[in-house]
């Protein structure tokens, strides 16, 4: 087990020497080259509400997003319902949920479903550009099978094999990616963390379906016959994430975190996030952060979000001998164009 431990945590640390390098390692030259683009949409409010950078912090089933590693540290069993008004105004929504179940002394389970909904669209055609020939609704859908163990009071590692979906009436692609995390814990207190998570590696998908067909006559016969449009291959959307953080214990009853984290997009401008969140005991939670790219805020810019992001959390003891818990909880992204996301979730821990 000692070679497993320090295994891990060469890892960890060669991860963390090549931080400089990876710095640069952003490709904005390829924004909007990558497919599947729903991947990187946080749907847990918990951690959207502090801009995800709780990537050495993420704890129980939201770490499946931010560092899987984060799953490890679910007490028994876990369950959450959440849904996000995407860029409202949109009428894009976002479902999602999740379980987690504790498995022997030191491992756990989890599995999420998400989906997202675009509301009735109209169907067009080259003779009908304006429609009225009914409506159709596309339909993505990811599904994460996620393991994480902790291997050690300071070592935790997971990693999370999801599966994509996306199609509309007649057209499709299915894929899949591999996402791996490692969270270690250090201090006197256990109050510092550092986190590690890729996200997203895997093949590339492609679109099939009927719709990239056209049925057509050859001069001089009567009979059709069927020409298929070959569409492009394209790659998911990887990402690298590195995080810290550090809890301020000022006593049982009040506790600040302050948490700062980089990601490294292979399709996107690299970001910079910085946050906080302030604990009342077991009862409240308030966080806040600021995400920051080249050139937000500017004509530059090549995301929606404006950077600030904010969320609570109220939490209800259930039962205090078996630590259950019931908590609501809330997050909102600000936003340039439309009127923010927001995301609403409720969770019971038991």
């Amino acid at each position: 087990m000692k070679n497993i431990y320090k295994s891990i945590i060469t890892i960890f640390l060669s991860a963390v020497l090549v931080l400089p390098v990876i710095t640069f390692a952003g490709n904005k030259d390829r924004s909007g080259q990558a497919g599947a683009s729903e991947l990187l949409i946080n749907p847990w409010a918990r951690s959207s509400g502090w801009g995800g950078v709780n990537i050495a912090n993420s704890f129980g089933l939201e770490s499946i997003y931010t560092n899987v590693a984060g799953l490890a540290f679910t007490k028994k069993t876990e369950l959450i319902f959440s849904h996000t008004q995407w860029l409202k105004g949109s009428e894009i929504g976002i479902n999602n949920f999740g379980f987690a179940q504790k498995v022997g002394e030191s491992s756990v389970l989890g599995l999420t479903v998400n989906t997202m909904t675009f509301g009735d669209l109209p169907i067009t055609t080259t003779e009908l550009p304006e429609g009225g020939v009914g409506t159709f609704s596309p339909s993505y859908m990811n599904i994460n099978v996620a393991y994480a163990k902790a291997f050690s009071n300071s070592i935790y590692g997971g990693f999370n094999f999801k599966i994509i979906s996306e199609s509309i009436s007649d057209v499709g692609a299915q894929g899949v990616a591999i996402d791996a995390g490692i969270q270690y814990v250090t201090g006197e207190k256990e109050n510092i963390h550092f986190g590690i998570s890729l996200k997203n590696v895997g093949p590339t998908m492609k679109f099939s379906g009927d719709g990239l067909s056209i049925r057509s006559f050859l001069p001089g016969q009567s009979s059709q016959f069927t020409v298929e449009h070959r569409s492009a291959e394209f790659e998911l959307p990887s990402q690298l994430n590195i995080g810290g953080s550090y809890a301020f214990l000022f006593n049982e009853i009040h506790t600040l975190t302050v948490a700062a984290a980089f990601i490294s997009n292979a399709f996107n401008k690299d970001q910079y996030v910085l946050g906080a969140e302030y604990q009342l005991k077991n009862y409240l939670m308030l966080r806040g952060a600021y995400t920051y790219e080249e050139g937000i805020n500017t004509n530059l810019s090549t995301t929606a979000m404006t950077g600030p992001s904010a969320g609570l959390t109220v939490q209800v003891p259930i039962n205090v001998e078996k630590n259950s818990v019931f908590s609501v909880d809330y997050s909102y992204r600000a936003t340039n164009p439309f009127k923010g996301c927001h995301t609403m979730a409720v969770r019971l821990s038991f």
